[in-house]
């Protein structure tokens, strides 16, 4: 007996350093940036999973915000009212402009009035931006994914629920560009999206979270007033807002985990 109580009293320290739930919550002052990709159902033996939460937990999800107050805000208006947001203030943002993001992600947001920011790669078609970052993913699974057209940008555009920002003309690997081609990479995004949207993009996502000081300054010089990294975590009372940090939402992530998540701002 005195075996079975030892091993679960090393079962309980265990969880509690992996998971930290005992850490009291960072500043609920503090806004959050949630960070997603996709919303659909996995894939049986795909690299990409941890891309994919799947549209039941994203839905638990949502719900539990808008069940706790959170208040959601598009990337937009969390920078113009930065200090003037209520406690437990929430920017959903999803990376790249996949299809699911408006057949499941959308109706879910709208369901519970929740408001959000898509990233949207201009010239995303066909493109498997993977191997722009690690040339041995070359499987062609995010080239299969299935992307938002022209229209479906323009819908959510003007639904009143979705801020469009850029991710780039090609989520390109910034650090292997030269100055000319970053700047094209960031300037002309910028300028098709508005021209499609007819709406300004302020807003910007860096590929990968890859990016240099020399990127940040070319984000600036072509009109982009925040922008999100990969970093991980929640952002000071006086930010930088062209280098605001998110929290990662992983598809194998538990309902527990996101709590933590929100709570922490990162992984335990």
């Amino acid at each position: 007996m005195i075996y079975f109580f030892l091993l679960l009293l090393i079962l309980m320290i265990a969880f509690s350093y992996k998971y930290a739930w005992w850490k009291p919550a960072v500043d609920w002052k503090r806004p959050r940036v949630l960070m997603y990709h996709m919303v659909r159902d996995h894939i049986d033996g795909a690299k990409f999973n941890k891309l994919r939460v799947k549209p039941t937990e994203f839905e638990k999800q949502v719900a539990w915000m808008k069940a706790e107050g959170f208040h959601f805000v598009t990337m937009q208006e969390l920078q113009a009212n930065w200090g003037k947001h209520p406690e437990k203030t929430v920017a959903i943002t999803f990376d790249d402009g996949y299809l699911d993001n408006l057949e499941n992600a959308y109706p879910i947001l709208e369901k519970y009035q929740a408001k959000a920011t898509i990233y949207v790669v201009v010239d995303r078609h066909d493109r498997d931006w993977s191997t722009y970052k690690k040339a041995h993913h070359n499987s062609g699974e995010l080239a299969r994914e299935p992307k938002l057209n022209d229209e479906q940008v323009k819908f959510l555009a003007q639904s009143g629920w979705v801020e469009i920002g850029s991710h780039t003309m090609t989520h390109a690997n910034l650090d292997k560009l030269d100055d000319v081609e970053c700047l094209n990479e960031l300037s002309e995004s910028r300028i098709q999206l508005e021209q499609l949207t007819n709406m300004p993009v302020r807003s910007f996502a860096y590929p990968f979270g890859i990016y240099s000081g020399r990127d940040v300054e070319i984000a600036k010089q072509v009109g982009y007033s925040n922008a999100v990294t990969t970093n991980e975590g929640i952002d000071s009372e006086q930010p930088d807002f062209m280098q605001l940090q998110r929290i990662k939402i992983s598809g194998k992530d538990s309902m527990f985990t996101v709590k933590l998540r929100l709570k922490l701002g990162q992984r335990a």
